[in-house]
């Protein structure tokens, strides 16, 4: 038989599987636990329901109906028993959807027991999870053969489904307003045993940390500026303390600059030689240069910082490269980005729309802080509007000033705009004057204070330091 013959016999046999797919699914096991509610519904039912159960944990359609039947009853603390149900179902007018008064006995009759609840629990489970998968895959095949979604998006959509699976699969309880209530309580306890300290990561920054009382897992830091004011610089020196200071792991996103750039700006800005420096002398360091230079190096090669510079990356793939990573670095305490308006989203909408574009980018940067339960930092352009200013507005930003859209602005939970005075000097003594002078006005603060962080900018190392607000500054604040 040659080749084509063989993929010919081949085809045959795949073309000739017509029997149908049979879902998975356990029959008795439905029964069972459905037995069990009516034997001991205090027990079996609340744990069902803190267990995450629902009318998809159950394939046959009868036993979808007596689930929700008996949920209704159990949340009214109505009576669960065989004739109450019963009832219940003829007054619903669905007696004959669950086999009539026999089929409906036959359920709640199974003979089974309580003790056997966990390991049935789980294989019930376990079928429902299979038949999502199914249902998933199925779904992904038609998107596939669809040519209405770019790729990007059909696979960022795959991986969210997967994940929610995974999660589902783990998951152990149902919302409780009880719960959450004690959580609250727990953080109000730490917080005073705690006696000021931060509620979440340290920025490096104490002022900027008094006023958002830290990064907190969910939330969107929008750091927007004008170019040429060191927006990467202050966030490169964030990196820093997080991977270093605090020694935990964080992704970058650098959009705009290569890896290896990003790296040498760390190295020059921890070591406090400047790459000016290394031109001036040709190499020839001093001991204590060199020292510090090796001491950096050896820092990061020991750190847990992660950067990616795929150049226009777009939400979805952002989005699905920091949750592989996640995986594989469970304690990810932030995500930093490089900078938003030079991300891409391939929507159908976002092609004809920059402002969409924009928009769909925002929205899907706040969705991946709180999917992943962690803080992700944005740098943001500003428009020309500080430079269109004048008097003692003159180079202050506001939030109006955020680059073609308006959805950063409500996506954001904390905007700080970054600027330099010197940049906006009329003459070279105003400029001398304010040479180093900096600020990063918190604009918006969803949790907390807004106001002016007062900092100071040291070129030659591209590095931010905290400074004392001047005697003008504290009057007009």
């Amino acid at each position: 038989m040659n080749n084509e013959e063989k993929e010919e016999s081949n085809f045959r046999k795949d073309t000739r599987r017509d029997q149908p797919v049979v879902m998975p699914q356990a029959p008795s096991i439905e029964k069972s636990l459905l037995s069990m509610m009516v034997v001991d519904p205090i027990n079996i039912i609340s744990r069902c329901i803190a267990d995450g159960m629902t009318e998809d944990f159950f394939y046959i359609p009868a036993h979808r109906i007596l689930w929700e039947i008996i949920r209704n009853r159990y949340e009214k603390n109505e009576s669960i028993d065989i004739t109450s149900i019963d009832q219940a179902v003829s007054d619903a007018g669905r007696l004959e959807a669950v086999g009539s008064h026999a089929g409906l006995v036959d359920v709640l009759s199974f003979s089974t027991s309580t003790a056997l609840f966990e390991s049935h629990f789980s294989m019930l489970k376990e079928k429902y999870l299979r038949r999502t998968m199914i249902a998933t895959a199925n779904s992904m095949h038609e998107l596939a053969h669809s040519e209405e979604m770019d790729i990007n998006q059909i696979l960022d959509a795959a991986e969210q489904e997967v994940m929610q699976i995974r999660d589902s699969s783990t998951q152990t309880a149902a919302w409780s307003l009880k719960e959450d209530i004690n959580a609250v309580m727990d953080n109000m306890t730490r917080l005073l045993q705690q006696k000021g300290q931060l509620q979440g990561l340290s920025t490096g920054y104490h002022e900027l940390d008094e006023k958002i009382n830290g990064l907190k897992p969910g939330e969107l830091f929008v750091i927007a500026a004008r170019p040429s004011m060191g927006k990467t610089s202050f966030l490169l020196n964030m990196v820093e303390h997080i991977v270093l200071a605090e020694k935990k792991p964080m992704l970058v996103f650098s959009c705009e600059m290569p890896s290896v750039q990003l790296v040498e700006r760390l190295l020059y800005a921890k070591s406090e030689v400047s790459k000016e420096q290394l031109i001036k002398k040709g190499g020839s360091l001093t001991r204590d240069e060199q020292r510090r230079l090796v001491q950096a190096i050896e820092k990061y090669r020991k750190s847990q910082l992660i950067i990616d510079d795929t150049a226009a990356i777009s939400i979805s793939e952002l989005r699905a490269k920091a949750r592989r990573v996640l995986m594989s670095h469970p304690k990810l305490a932030a995500i930093g980005i490089d900078y938003l308006q030079l991300m891409r989203s391939h929507t159908k909408q976002a092609l004809n729309s920059r402002e969409r574009e924009i928009a769909e980018i925002s929205g899907g940067l706040k969705s991946l802080a709180k999917e992943l339960k962690l803080p992700v930092i944005v740098l943001a352009q500003l428009n020309r509007g500080p430079e269109n200013r004048t008097g003692k507005s003159k180079g202050v930003p506001m939030m109006s000033d955020l680059r073609e859209s308006g959805a950063i602005e409500q996506d954001a939970d904390m905007i700080g705009l970054l600027y330099r005075s010197a940049y906006y000097a009329e003459d070279d003594a105003e400029k001398e004057k304010v040479e180093d002078e900096a600020n990063l006005l918190l604009a918006k603060n969803r949790n907390g204070p807004t106001g002016n962080v007062p900092l100071s900018f040291q070129a030659e190392l591209m590095r931010f330091i905290s400074r004392k607000p001047s005697a003008k500054e504290v009057e007009d604040s």
